[in-house]
């Protein structure tokens, strides 16, 4: 009796991780960084949203594997996060002051603003 309780109390637990995991979704973007403290600097402040399952940036193909919560958070948050931490994504280009706090092995090549960009500085 005692083996079947904790059976059916283990598949309950599986049931209920299966069911928060079910609700998340993946997204990967393209992030700008070089090194490892870029590595860790953007998953942090990825992580640093509410709502952030997990967040793995690859600095070979500078590509960041973000797992979150759609019904908690727009993905356009975790862009904005990383923006303020000084790395552009594909979404959004960080400001100049933030880009310039950035270490000097971590300053990566930026692209040239678009025309009518407006995202790297304040008016």
């Amino acid at each position: 009796m005692k083996g079947k309780v904790i059976v059916l109390v283990a598949l309950i637990s599986m049931l209920s991780a299966v069911k928060v995991l079910a609700h998340n979704e993946t997204k990967e973007f393209k992030v700008y960084g070089k090194c490892g403290m870029c590595e860790k600097r953007i998953e942090s402040a990825a992580q640093s949203i509410k709502g952030v399952v997990a967040a793995d940036w690859d600095k070979k193909t500078k590509q960041i594997k973000v797992v979150y919560d759609p019904h908690l958070i727009d993905i356009k948050l975790v862009h904005k996060a990383i923006a303020g931490a000084g790395h552009d994504t594909d979404m959004i280009r960080a400001k100049d002051e933030d880009y310039k706090k950035l270490p000097g092995c971590c300053k990566y090549d930026r692209a040239p603003l678009k025309k009518n960009e407006h995202s790297g500085h304040s008016h």
